[in-house]
Protein backbone atom coordinates (compact mmCIF):
# COMPACT_ATOMS: atom_id res chain seq x y z
CA UNK A 1 0.00 0.00 0.00
CA UNK A 2 1.66 3.92 -1.44
CA UNK A 3 1.82 6.14 1.99
CA UNK A 4 -0.81 7.92 0.01
CA UNK A 5 -3.39 5.22 0.64
CA UNK A 6 -2.56 4.99 3.83
CA UNK A 7 -2.76 8.86 4.60
CA UNK A 8 -6.06 8.66 2.98
CA UNK A 9 -7.07 5.77 5.08
CA UNK A 10 -5.94 7.13 8.38
CA UNK A 11 -7.88 10.14 7.39
CA UNK A 12 -11.25 7.97 6.80
CA UNK A 13 -10.61 6.06 9.96
CA UNK A 14 -10.24 9.63 12.07
CA UNK A 15 -13.48 11.19 10.56
CA UNK A 16 -15.38 7.93 11.42
CA UNK A 17 -14.36 7.74 15.11
CA UNK A 18 -14.41 11.77 15.53
CA UNK A 19 -18.58 11.60 14.23
CA UNK A 20 -18.58 7.97 16.46
CA UNK A 21 -18.16 10.25 19.44
CA UNK A 22 -20.01 12.87 18.44
CA UNK A 23 -23.08 10.65 18.07
CA UNK A 24 -22.53 9.47 21.37
CA UNK A 25 -22.15 12.58 23.10
CA UNK A 26 -25.43 13.54 21.73
CA UNK A 27 -27.47 10.51 22.37
CA UNK A 28 -25.77 10.73 26.45
CA UNK A 29 -26.28 14.94 26.67
CA UNK A 30 -30.35 13.78 25.00
CA UNK A 31 -30.74 11.36 27.60
CA UNK A 32 -29.61 13.28 30.42
CA UNK A 33 -31.65 16.48 28.84
CA UNK A 34 -34.84 14.31 29.11
CA UNK A 35 -34.32 13.13 32.37
CA UNK A 36 -33.97 16.64 33.89
CA UNK A 37 -36.76 17.32 32.45
CA UNK A 38 -38.73 14.83 34.22
CA UNK A 39 -37.29 15.64 37.91
CA UNK A 40 -38.02 19.39 36.96
CA UNK A 41 -41.39 19.16 35.91
CA UNK A 42 -42.59 15.68 37.14
CA UNK A 43 -41.33 15.15 40.78
CA UNK A 44 -41.99 17.16 44.17
CA UNK A 45 -40.00 17.30 47.15
CA UNK A 46 -37.56 14.98 48.72
CA UNK A 47 -38.01 12.31 45.71
CA UNK A 48 -37.06 15.26 43.41
CA UNK A 49 -34.01 15.96 45.49
CA UNK A 50 -33.04 12.62 45.39
CA UNK A 51 -33.29 12.44 42.21
CA UNK A 52 -31.41 15.41 41.11
CA UNK A 53 -28.32 14.20 43.73
CA UNK A 54 -28.62 10.98 41.13
CA UNK A 55 -28.85 12.98 38.12
CA UNK A 56 -26.46 15.53 39.05
CA UNK A 57 -23.93 12.12 39.68
CA UNK A 58 -24.61 11.31 36.06
CA UNK A 59 -23.58 14.65 35.25
CA UNK A 60 -20.69 14.48 36.54
CA UNK A 61 -20.08 11.29 34.88
CA UNK A 62 -20.98 12.79 31.50
CA UNK A 63 -18.42 15.54 31.79
CA UNK A 64 -15.35 13.10 33.08
CA UNK A 65 -15.89 11.08 29.88
CA UNK A 66 -16.74 14.28 27.59
CA UNK A 67 -14.19 16.58 29.37
CA UNK A 68 -13.57 18.54 25.57
CA UNK A 69 -17.80 18.49 24.94
CA UNK A 70 -19.63 21.98 25.86
CA UNK A 71 -22.67 20.29 26.11
CA UNK A 72 -21.32 18.23 28.82
CA UNK A 73 -20.21 20.84 30.72
CA UNK A 74 -23.72 22.61 29.74
CA UNK A 75 -25.88 20.50 31.48
CA UNK A 76 -23.62 19.94 34.27
CA UNK A 77 -24.70 23.58 35.35
CA UNK A 78 -28.02 23.63 34.54
CA UNK A 79 -27.94 20.65 37.08
CA UNK A 80 -26.65 21.84 39.44
CA UNK A 81 -28.24 25.25 39.43
CA UNK A 82 -31.34 23.24 38.86
CA UNK A 83 -30.72 21.20 41.83
CA UNK A 84 -29.62 24.13 43.92
CA UNK A 85 -32.78 25.72 43.36
CA UNK A 86 -34.94 22.14 44.85
CA UNK A 87 -32.61 22.12 47.43
CA UNK A 88 -32.32 25.70 48.97
CA UNK A 89 -30.12 26.29 52.59
CA UNK A 90 -25.98 26.60 52.16
CA UNK A 91 -26.09 23.16 50.13
CA UNK A 92 -27.29 25.25 47.72
CA UNK A 93 -24.54 28.28 47.60
CA UNK A 94 -22.13 25.47 47.00
CA UNK A 95 -23.79 23.92 44.33
CA UNK A 96 -24.54 27.42 42.36
CA UNK A 97 -20.88 27.87 42.50
CA UNK A 98 -20.32 24.46 41.28
CA UNK A 99 -22.68 25.46 38.72
CA UNK A 100 -21.15 28.88 37.76
CA UNK A 101 -17.72 26.91 37.14
CA UNK A 102 -18.87 24.39 34.78
CA UNK A 103 -21.57 26.81 33.04
CA UNK A 104 -18.26 29.13 32.37
CA UNK A 105 -16.67 26.06 30.85
CA UNK A 106 -18.78 25.06 28.65
CA UNK A 107 -18.72 28.79 27.42
CA UNK A 108 -14.90 28.87 27.18
CA UNK A 109 -15.29 25.53 24.74
CA UNK A 110 -18.62 27.01 22.99
CA UNK A 111 -19.71 30.17 23.66
CA UNK A 112 -22.98 29.63 20.96
CA UNK A 113 -23.92 25.72 22.57
CA UNK A 114 -27.63 25.05 22.78
CA UNK A 115 -28.22 28.72 21.61
CA UNK A 116 -26.42 30.55 24.05
CA UNK A 117 -27.84 28.66 26.88
CA UNK A 118 -24.96 28.62 28.85
CA UNK A 119 -25.14 31.94 29.05
CA UNK A 120 -28.80 32.26 30.39
CA UNK A 121 -28.05 29.92 33.00
CA UNK A 122 -25.28 31.82 34.33
CA UNK A 123 -26.96 34.84 34.31
CA UNK A 124 -30.36 33.36 35.97
CA UNK A 125 -27.39 32.22 38.75
CA UNK A 126 -26.04 35.74 38.97
CA UNK A 127 -29.51 37.00 40.08
CA UNK A 128 -30.65 34.20 42.49
CA UNK A 129 -27.79 33.96 44.81
CA UNK A 130 -26.91 36.54 46.97
CA UNK A 131 -24.38 38.65 46.45
CA UNK A 132 -20.53 39.71 48.40
CA UNK A 133 -19.81 38.36 50.54
CA UNK A 134 -22.07 35.64 50.98
CA UNK A 135 -21.87 34.33 47.15
CA UNK A 136 -21.26 35.87 43.58
CA UNK A 137 -25.08 37.11 43.00
CA UNK A 138 -24.42 40.61 40.38
CA UNK A 139 -27.46 41.93 39.26
CA UNK A 140 -25.76 43.86 36.85
CA UNK A 141 -23.74 41.32 35.58
CA UNK A 142 -26.66 38.88 35.15
CA UNK A 143 -28.31 41.29 32.97
CA UNK A 144 -25.27 41.51 30.41
CA UNK A 145 -25.45 37.76 30.60
CA UNK A 146 -28.82 37.41 29.90
CA UNK A 147 -28.81 40.35 27.05
CA UNK A 148 -25.85 38.35 25.50
CA UNK A 149 -28.15 35.41 25.50
CA UNK A 150 -30.90 37.11 23.62
CA UNK A 151 -28.50 38.19 21.37
CA UNK A 152 -27.63 35.27 19.97
CA UNK A 153 -31.50 33.43 20.33
CA UNK A 154 -33.76 36.56 20.58
CA UNK A 155 -36.79 34.19 20.07
CA UNK A 156 -36.09 31.68 22.35
CA UNK A 157 -38.37 30.39 25.06
CA UNK A 158 -35.14 30.18 27.82
CA UNK A 159 -33.73 33.36 26.28
CA UNK A 160 -36.63 35.17 26.67
CA UNK A 161 -37.99 33.95 29.60
CA UNK A 162 -35.13 33.91 32.24
CA UNK A 163 -34.73 37.64 31.26
CA UNK A 164 -38.19 38.46 32.12
CA UNK A 165 -37.99 36.87 35.17
CA UNK A 166 -34.53 38.64 35.46
CA UNK A 167 -37.20 42.03 34.76
CA UNK A 168 -39.39 40.97 37.65
CA UNK A 169 -36.55 40.38 40.06
CA UNK A 170 -35.80 44.04 39.46
CA UNK A 171 -39.52 45.33 39.60
CA UNK A 172 -39.41 46.31 35.95
CA UNK A 173 -42.46 44.60 35.16
CA UNK A 174 -43.28 46.25 31.69
CA UNK A 175 -40.51 45.57 30.02
CA UNK A 176 -40.89 42.03 31.70
CA UNK A 177 -44.50 41.12 30.29
CA UNK A 178 -43.20 42.31 26.91
CA UNK A 179 -40.39 39.29 27.11
CA UNK A 180 -43.01 36.89 28.88
CA UNK A 181 -44.79 37.34 25.59
CA UNK A 182 -42.43 36.65 23.46
CA UNK A 183 -41.07 33.85 25.65
CA UNK A 184 -44.70 32.47 24.94
CA UNK A 185 -44.55 32.78 20.99
CA UNK A 186 -41.13 30.83 21.03
CA UNK A 187 -40.65 28.57 18.42
CA UNK A 188 -41.52 24.93 20.07
CA UNK A 189 -38.44 22.26 20.45
CA UNK A 190 -39.79 19.26 18.61
CA UNK A 191 -37.01 17.24 20.52
CA UNK A 192 -37.71 18.58 24.48
CA UNK A 193 -41.51 18.59 24.33
CA UNK A 194 -41.76 18.11 28.56
CA UNK A 195 -39.35 20.86 29.09
CA UNK A 196 -41.38 23.10 27.38
CA UNK A 197 -44.60 22.52 28.45
CA UNK A 198 -42.98 23.01 31.87
CA UNK A 199 -41.40 26.21 30.71
CA UNK A 200 -44.76 27.45 29.33
CA UNK A 201 -46.30 26.89 32.79
CA UNK A 202 -43.94 28.78 34.70
CA UNK A 203 -44.36 31.84 31.58
CA UNK A 204 -48.40 31.64 32.47
CA UNK A 205 -47.59 31.89 36.39
CA UNK A 206 -45.12 34.69 36.13
CA UNK A 207 -47.33 36.76 33.01
CA UNK A 208 -50.28 36.58 35.91
CA UNK A 209 -47.54 37.95 38.58
CA UNK A 210 -46.74 40.58 36.63
CA UNK A 211 -50.25 41.64 34.93
CA UNK A 212 -51.38 41.75 39.14
CA UNK A 213 -48.28 44.16 39.40
CA UNK A 214 -49.52 46.23 36.76
CA UNK A 215 -52.87 46.54 37.53
CA UNK A 216 -52.18 48.09 41.45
Amino acid sequence: MSLHSIFNASVLIAVLFSQSALADVQSDTRSIEQRWAEVTYQTQGSRQIKAFDQLNSEAEQLVAQYPRSAESWLWSGIIKSTYAGAKGGLGALKLAKLSKLALEKAISLDANVMNGSAYTSLGALYFNVPGWPISFGDDDKAEQLLQRALTINPRGIDSNFFYADYLIHEKRYKEAKTFLMKALAAPSRPSRPLADAGRQREINERLARVEAKLRK
